[in-house]
């Protein structure tokens, strides 16, 4: 690291403010926030230009895609609890989960509807799921957007154990 560009981190970490590098993001096993949120974005407007069918075949077929960055993946239900797309696990598309619970006995999917509903999107959590990459069960959170017609659209971080 050069000598600037220490005394700047030094001063940004002696001011209180948060460093955060592109190495560091590359490193972190975890998605982070702002990714979720973009991902969700990018993943709507794709629903919106190439279609639901496509845009659903997208993020559920394409596990190395623009949709799937080490823990973070899109996942897509319909108002009705009906799995659209899935992108850690694509035994999920087709299913009901409306009543899915997350390991605490929280509804997971009936919350992320409800959101949605009332606001068009947010964050729905924290709940506790399986992480795909560790295998793991952890903390998460989603931001779910509103999707075509009646569906949501979303991606969660997890936050570890």
């Amino acid at each position: 690291m050069s000598k600037t560009l220490k005394t700047c981190v030094a001063a940004a970490l002696f001011a209180g403010v948060h460093v955060f590098t592109a190495a560091a993001a590359a490193a972190s096993p975890h998605g982070n926030d702002a990714e979720a949120q973009e991902m969700v974005k990018k993943a709507v407007a794709l629903v919106n230009s190439a279609g639901p069918e496509s845009a659903y075949k997208t993020f559920t077929d394409h596990p190395g895609g623009a949709f799937k960055d080490r823990d973070l993946y899109v996942f897509v239900y319909d108002f009705d609890g009906n799995c659209l797309a899935q992108g850690a696990n694509p035994k999920m598309v087709g299913k009901n989960l409306i009543g899915l619970r997350d390991f605490d006995g929280n509804e997971m999917i009936k919350g992320q509807v409800a959101l949605v509903k009332t606001k068009g999107s947010g964050w729905s959590g924290p709940y506790k799921f399986n992480n795909p990459v560790t295998n793991i069960v952890e903390v998460k959170k989603a931001y779910c957007q509103r999707g075509a017609g009646e569906t949501i659209v979303c991606s969660g971080v997890y936050s570890g154990q």
